[in-house]
């Protein structure tokens, strides 16, 4: 049984250092199967957040290396439903990204999924994902809505932290242009 757990590791180290080869090369850090949103730099993570060109690219290429789908570039080959499920797991790590870029601006405490590591949110997104996605982030005590988002429904929270997140982006896109 240990050579079949160390065999299936072997394999997921390997994926992870697929997975991540472009990343090292773009932000000039070290990734690993064990890395966290929490564990990307600031400017990394600011890339990532925006969800445009170059983002989408790396987030495709960890997912699809890491379901050995190929890489990255390979996206606009893939069958209907392939491309379906690099898509789902693509929004739920955004999300985790901004999440994250949110608690570093002070305005969440914690959200769903900040201490797994990216890897495993990928191959474990059938388990992990539909548990996640019903929880919501924290908002932070400090935050100056934190008291009226306290009062506020599932349905109200979700769409509040939402508002954050575009509040969020177009503070990326003026700090890094």
């Amino acid at each position: 049984m240990t050579g079949v757990i160390e065999l299936e590791k072997a394999r997921l180290n390997m994926a992870a250092r697929k997975g991540y080869r472009n990343w090292k090369s773009q932000f000039n850090e070290d990734f690993g199967p064990e890395t966290k949103t929490s564990d990307l730099s600031t400017k990394t993570l600011a890339l990532l957040a925006r969800g445009k060109e170059k983002s989408t690219f790396y987030l495709f290429d960890l997912i699809m290396n890491l379901e050995t789908l190929g890489s990255g570039f390979e996206f606009d080959d893939l069958r209907a439903s392939a491309k379906m499920a690099v898509m789902d797991r693509y929004l739920f790590l955004l999300d985790r990204i901004r999440f994250e870029y949110m608690k570093r601006l002070g305005w969440l405490e914690r959200y769903p999924g900040d201490t797994l590591p990216l890897v495993d949110l990928v191959i474990r997104f059938d388990e992990l994902a539909p548990r996640l996605q019903a929880e919501k982030p924290l908002l932070s005590k400090d935050h100056d809505a934190y008291e009226a988002f306290s009062g506020m429904n599932d349905f109200e929270k979700e769409e509040f932290i939402r508002k954050m997140i575009a509040k969020a982006l177009k503070g990326i896109q003026s700090t890094t242009r």
